[in-house]
């Protein structure tokens, strides 16, 4: 009899909402650390910035049952200048990246969140893995630059796509789509 492998099991749902508890703030920052320290290399020993103390951490959490488990996904949101929002740092665990949603779902809550606050105009600088994404989720490339050493886009969400949401600290259920590992 031969034994063929299978994907680890992932739960069912998650919930994707603003950080409102001290584990949310821990597991964001502990799963940016994880990303942009220990993977990619782009920070030595923590990414944390000036921006932490005004941005809005926002988190996808796994959800087994009706509990929930651990932060697998995280994004940062914060007013540069009025009206002018940025995400950053969207991270996602190794083990959760073929889940399709999570991307997706941290992004339109950080897009819409920001735009129920007054957000005219929502930037992010993008890893070049990630252009793409954003391009089916209606951002348009500004411009292409160096950040860290690594090549980036600059880019715009359209907010014609991204109604104000005003709820996100309850947040929304993201369902997974799988993707091929």
């Amino acid at each position: 009899m031969i034994f063929e492998p299978f994907s680890p099991f992932l739960p069912s749902e998650y919930r994707v909402k603003f950080a409102t508890e001290a584990w949310e703030h821990a597991g964001a920052a502990a799963l940016r650390r994880a990303v942009f320290c220990d993977e990619q290399k782009i920070f030595d020993g923590d990414d944390a910035d000036d921006i932490d103390a005004v941005a809005i951490p926002i988190v996808a959490i796994s959800v087994w049952g009706v509990a929930a488990e651990s932060v697998v996904g995280t994004v940062r949101i914060h007013e540069a200048e009025p009206g002018v929002w940025w995400g950053s740092r969207l991270a996602v665990t190794r083990e959760h990246r073929r889940v399709g949603a999570l991307g997706a779902s941290l992004i339109k809550i950080a897009v819409s969140s920001a735009h129920a606050r007054g957000c005219n105009k929502f930037l992010a600088h993008v890893q070049s893995q990630n252009v793409l994404l954003f391009q089916n989720m209606h951002w348009d490339v500004l411009e292409q630059l160096e950040i860290f050493g690594r090549p980036h886009f600059r880019m715009q969400a359209d907010l014609a796509h991204y109604p104000p949401f005003a709820t996100p600290e309850v947040g929304l259920m993201a369902l997974p789509t799988r993707r091929a590992a």
